[in-house]
């Protein structure tokens, strides 16, 4: 598949799962995120949480290189596809970058139009995306 079109599948997915580098190996988590050309956003919302100090930040803080997982299943296995993005990740720090993040997330996530997200913003500026679709193996 090409970047265009692992970026509009991607995109289509409500979830992803965000893999970052622990000191014991990776961590992964579900996220749920928006897509911004090659930049993905995800933030750390109101859920419960035993702290704000979340593993993947300290991750992110240690080693920026991170990955996110999108992917369909379906009982039809011609439709199944992933797509991941492979990227480097930082902690939105910027008021207007934040406030366009936070924009998007709130278009694609209903629950973010009533509660805007009050944690940690992370932008994934995304270096490549690689995937797999049925229909295109089948081609």
């Amino acid at each position: 598949m090409d970047a265009a079109t692992c970026r509009r599948l991607f995109a289509s997915s409500l979830r992803a799962a965000l893999a970052t580098s622990g000191l014991r190996g990776p961590h992964i988590v579900p996220i749920v995120f928006a897509v911004d050309e090659n930049r993905l956003y995800t933030a750390i919302d109101q859920k419960p949480k035993t702290t704000n100090r979340l593993q993947r930040l300290k991750n992110i803080e240690r080693d920026p290189a991170v990955a996110v997982l999108a992917d369909r299943y379906a009982d039809d296995w011609a439709s199944l596809w992933w797509v991941r993005a492979d990227g480097v990740a930082s902690t939105v720090t910027d008021s207007e970058t934040r406030a366009h993040g936070l924009d998007l997330l709130a278009a694609k996530y209903p629950a973010y139009r009533d509660q805007r997200p009050h944690g940690a913003l992370i932008a994934i500026d995304v270096t490549s995306w690689k995937g797999w679709s049925a229909a295109g193996a089948a081609s």
